[in-house]
C-alpha cells in the first residue's frame, strides 16, 4: 500500500513539473537585412566609364 502511495505522489508531482505557465511563450522575430543597392547602380558605373573612354578616343 506505501508503494501506491508513493507511485500516486510521484506521479502527480512530475505531471505538475511539465504542466508550463499560463503566460504566452515569447518569440523573437526572425532579423532580415535588406541590400541597399539596387540592380541599376551596378550597370551605371561601368557605363559612364564607357562613355569617358569613348570621349576620349573620339578627340
Amino acid at each position: 500500500m506505501k508503494k501506491l502511495v508513493l507511485a500516486a505522489a510521484l506521479t502527480a508531482a512530475a505531471s505538475t513539473a511539465f504542466a508550463g505557465s499560463l503566460a504566452d511563450p515569447i518569440i523573437e522575430a526572425p532579423v532580415i537585412v535588406e541590400e541597399s543597392t539596387s540592380s541599376s547602380s551596378g550597370v551605371l558605373i561601368p557605363l559612364a566609364l564607357l562613355v569617358l573612354v569613348a570621349a576620349a578616343v573620339a578627340d
